[in-house]
């Protein structure tokens, strides 16, 4: 389920590609959110570019957990929706490429390029 995709450098957005992600800080807790640009998102949230979520203030390092491709800002808004209502025993089977609870939607794995 990977797709081949070219990086986006941090001031260049494509609305085109979303991405629904799942970044883990030093303290083992998982953040989702929704991209254009997963490697600036990670640099906002790191505290490099302005822009990060507060959540994740001052708890780096943060590292991607799943990075997934999806079609549209909708099906990304939605499986985004759909694993914040997970428990983290359910996020950890999803990085583990455990797909099921994401079967009705159309994505795919991107992680390795954004790790």
């Amino acid at each position: 389920m990977t797709a081949s995709i070219s990086v986006l450098t941090e001031n260049e957005d494509s609305t085109d590609r979303w991405y629904v992600y799942i970044i883990e800080n030093r303290m083992g807790q998982f953040y989702t959110g929704v991209t254009t640009n997963p490697g600036r998102r990670l640099r906002q949230h790191s505290g490099e570019l302005k822009g990060g979520a507060r959540a994740l203030k001052g708890k780096g390092p943060l590292q991607f957990r799943l990075v997934l491709n999806v079609a549209d800002r909708s099906g990304a808004l939605k499986i985004e929706y759909a694993i914040k209502q997970l428990s983290k025993r359910q996020k950890q089977a999803l990085i583990k490429e455990d797909l099921r609870a994401l079967a009705t939607h159309q994505v795919n794995i991107v992680t390795p390029q954004f790790c």
